[in-house]
């Protein structure tokens, strides 16, 4: 996608809002929302978080979780924008490892428990910028094949900047799905991170200008971790 200023603000606020309801697992779609996705705060009104200091951050959760999906480590794991993104910006993906006591439908992921594996960033193209993950109905990663073994939620967080020309005006969606992954290897994963707390709201990464345009942008958080 390619970033038209007068025009791509005004189609991106008549559009509507979604979702991250449903998983892909290897190619395979749930057939059913919030299956191994925690139900979110917004399953009705598909509003985004825009406090970044919210706990909210973390899962935007209304519900525990229900059930638990299971993945190998090399796979590809893919989160269902209902009905597609509709916002450019970048998408992130983090992983936390649930401990080995803990119960995975109702442990809560505070602290510097999060990790981030993967990132679908700004392209810049010329004088233009390119979001790939806009206008995407699914949006996928691959898991680490060095990521130990075990229960994980993976958190999919959409940033639309259609209205981040001031602080606040960032819209955040995301949801977490319930994982558990196999054949996994003996990684050490970070840097950890916590949620509220990894992203301030004054981040550069959390701001958009249409005049003048960005000349470099770069999704907010920890770098990606290298797999080993």
């Amino acid at each position: 996608m390619k970033l038209l200023a007068p025009l791509m603000l005004l189609a991106s606020t008549a559009q509507a809002h979604y979702r991250f309801s449903r998983i892909v697992v290897n190619g395979v779609a749930e057939a059913k929302e919030w299956t191994a996705v925690r139900q979110t705060k917004n399953y009705q009104g598909n509003q985004g978080v825009t406090d970044v200091n919210s706990n909210d951050m973390r899962c935007f959760q209304m519900r525990t979780g229900t059930s638990t999906a299971t993945i190998n480590a090399g796979g590809t794991l893919g989160f269902i924008a209902n009905s597609q993104i509709t916002h450019f910006g970048p998408v992130s993906f983090y992983m936390a490892r649930v401990p080995d006591n803990a119960n995975i439908n109702t442990w809560e992921p505070a602290g510097n428990v999060w990790f981030k594996v993967a990132v679908i960033d700004a392209v810049r193209k010329g004088s233009d910028w390119e979001w790939p993950a806009y206008n995407k109905v699914t949006v996928d990663f691959v898991v680490p094949k060095n990521v130990p073994s075990g229960k994980y939620l993976v958190r999919v967080e959409s940033i639309a900047l259609h209205q981040a020309q001031s602080v606040g005006g960032a819209q955040i969606y995301l949801s977490c799905a319930q994982v558990e992954v196999t054949g996994g290897g003996n990684g050490n994963p970070g840097p950890l991170v916590s949620f509220p707390g990894a992203y301030r709201a004054n981040d550069q990464g959390l701001l958009w200008s249409y005049y003048p345009v960005k000349t470099s942008y770069t999704a907010p958080g920890p770098k990606v971790w290298s797999g080993n």
